[in-house]
């Protein structure tokens, strides 16, 4: 044996050191974003596009200086990962997200001239990565803390009543909450037009499609037929669809009175409707037969054996069994038709698209975000909402 066999072997440093890879390059991403990028831009009016600056003109030394330390403190984190770590990370993205207007504030404090009553503020590239980044963070959290999705929803309202507050009595400047002091009525009929006919087609799509699987299991031939109709109808495009109801819509409008009296026509909300539920119907059927078929038949026979009739297993043992898988259906039914609605504005039936189309023909996407920051966040509560239920209804799921 020789003599450097004999020596001890030295224990490295690094030994036992495993960083969050994830959470050290999300947080570096951040750090390149706002450095490299304009973090906020200004323009004289509505018109006239706007002039970028970055970090320093945007905050000054001391706010570039704090919002680098605050992004570097999460990749620092992060490099020993702890449960403990891990909390402390999760309040930190809380933190910077609704530190986010504060940093607006000082910019519109810093650039705006206040003789000058039409600037308007806007949020550059680096402020949008950064967000887009934090909710990857947020994400990558949730998933090591093992939250439900409940609980990252109920923060991020948390950060969006910070930003409301701040939108309204400090930042006034910002061209999205111009855009909104510009229309606030129809902002809140566009709202509530969305919401209306999201609710309307996914409940109809719910009876029917409950209906439709029933039928299913009692005529097993009629499942290939059906599913080959609904999958169909996924493949047609939205506007394709729209332009398909249009001329016999407005023909059944014009020859049918009583259609016509019921506000039938080739444009506005039925044909919205109707296409809407007809792409509903797909996940809600697919989810409800699926969850139906996958109970097992050693708990149906053990209801069998104490005594229940086929109509009691089924609402006591089978739809509660299956009702998780159901809601997982309705959950992506429902954020599917929160998306697709917007599209309904092109047929004028209303809602927040009206927003993006009228923003995109005017060249003003501040009015585009007016009506697409909703819709994303209206899908975001839906999808934590429904699918927190969805995993309290599971067996040891929590509750």
């Amino acid at each position: 044996m020789s003599l450097m066999d004999a020596l001890p072997t030295p224990r490295l440093r690094w030994e036992g050191w495993h960083p969050n890879v994830v959470l050290v390059s999300l947080s570096l991403i951040m750090l390149a974003a706002f450095w490299l990028f304009d973090v906020v831009s200004m323009a004289p009016n509505r018109i006239v596009l706007g002039t970028g600056y970055g970090a320093l003109e945007a905050f000054g030394w001391p706010g570039a200086l704090l919002a680098t330390l605050l992004l570097s403190f999460i990749g620092i984190l992060a490099c020993q990962p702890t449960h403990r770590h891990y909390r402390a990370l999760l309040a930190a993205v809380i933190v910077i997200m609704a530190l986010m207007p504060v940093g607006l504030m000082a910019s519109s404090y810093l650039l705006i001239d206040p003789e000058r009553p039409q600037a308007r503020l806007g949020l550059g590239t680096a402020y949008w990565v950064v967000l887009f980044v934090l909710l990857l963070c947020l994400v990558e959290l949730r998933l090591r803390l093992n939250l439900t999705r409940i609980w990252p929803t109920l923060l991020l309202c948390g950060v969006a009543v910070v930003w409301w507050l701040c939108a309204a009595f400090g930042l006034e400047t910002l061209a999205l909450v111009q855009e909104f002091k510009a229309r606030d009525q129809q902002f809140l009929s566009a709202v509530a037009q969305h919401i209306k006919l999201v609710g309307i087609a996914v409940s109809v799509s719910i009876v029917l499609g409950l209906a439709l699987v029933m039928l299913m299991r009692r005529y097993a031939r009629l499942q290939k037929g059906a599913f080959a109709v609904l999958n169909f109808l996924q493949t047609i495009p939205s506007l394709a669809l729209f332009g398909l109801l249009l001329a016999p819509l407005a023909w059944l409008a014009a020859n049918v009175p009583f259609l016509g009296q019921l506000g039938v026509s080739g444009i506005g909300t039925t044909p919205a409707l109707i296409a809407l539920i007809a792409y509903s119907l797909l996940p809600i059927v697919r989810n409800t037969y699926t969850a139906l078929e996958q109970v097992s038949p050693e708990t149906l026979e053990a209801a069998k054996g104490m005594g229940m009739r086929a109509g009691q297993r089924f609402w006591q043992v089978r739809l509660p069994l299956a009702l998780p898988v159901l809601l997982e259906g309705v959950r992506i039914t429902t954020v599917q038709a929160i998306g697709l609605t917007a599209v309904a504005a092109l047929i004028g039936a209303g809602g927040l698209g009206t927003f993006i189309f009228q923003g995109l023909g005017q060249a003003a996407m501040d009015m585009v975000l007016l009506g697409a920051l909703p819709i994303l966040m209206l899908a975001l509560v839906v999808d934590a909402g429904l699918g927190a239920l969805a995993e309290a209804l599971r067996p040891g799921g929590t509750r």
